[in-house]
């Protein structure tokens, strides 16, 4: 890097970089902007904010950081709001830019690649669609979680030769989940707890046998 920098134009003079951690980040600004080029900063949202106010006070512009983790949202919405370009850069762009990287903090590093305009930011869209996008997420991952939970109770119902889902074809419908709690609340006559079936339900006949104690049903409960 030290051949080519007398080649290489500063675009950015007044660009920053963080190394962004889990307890610490390390930010990096331009060389006699404050007595301190290098400071560590806390995760916690006061600390984030006095990060802000020490890159306003040192006059920077535009920040670049590495997509690290989740660790870079906080950071990168209260850089954001405080009215900072914020260069969200993915870690392999950043190993693949030409050069050496000599014996320097990766936020001195990615400070000085940012400030010769030799990273690019990844794309982030607006705040409603990354609201919207979170939503989604969550809700997938609550589906994904419901399904991984019925799983454990087909599989507790077995351990008991409880054959429940074999007689409804679903056992988080309204009589199946009717027939779980009264079984956890300690009821166990056949009878009642078909009962409880719902009138909608395909498996009436099946429930019906049940009610009566035939094998058919091929249910038992201990």
């Amino acid at each position: 890097m030290s051949e080519s920098k007398s080649e290489l134009s500063v675009v950015n003079p007044n660009a920053a970089g963080i190394d962004l951690g889990a307890d610490y980040h390390w930010v990096s600004v331009p060389e006699g902007r404050d007595s301190l080029s290098v400071r560590r900063f806390a995760c916690f949202t006061a600390d984030l904010h006095e990060l802000a106010n020490w890159l306003k006070h040192c006059g920077i512009q535009t920040v670049a950081m590495e997509s690290t983790g989740v660790y870079w949202i906080p950071v990168f919405q209260i850089l954001e709001t405080a009215g900072f370009e914020v260069k969200l850069v993915n870690a392999r762009h950043v190993q693949t830019v030409p050069g050496r990287k000599s014996d320097v903090l990766d936020c001195q590093w990615l400070r000085q690649l940012h400030s010769y305009g030799l990273l690019s930011g990844s794309f982030r869209p607006d705040d409603p669609i990354c609201v919207l996008r979170s939503y989604i997420r969550q809700r997938d991952t609550l589906i994904k979680s419901a399904s991984a939970h019925i799983q454990r109770m087909q599989k507790a119902l077995t351990q008991m030769n409880g054959q429940l889902h074999r007689v409804i074809s679903d056992i988080s419908g309204t009589t199946g989940l009717a027939i779980l709690r009264a079984i956890v609340a300690g009821e166990r006559d056949f009878a009642k707890l078909a009962a409880l079936k719902d009138g909608r339900i395909h498996a009436r006949r099946r429930l019906q046998q049940l009610s009566r104690g035939t094998t058919e049903a091929n249910w038992c409960l201990s």
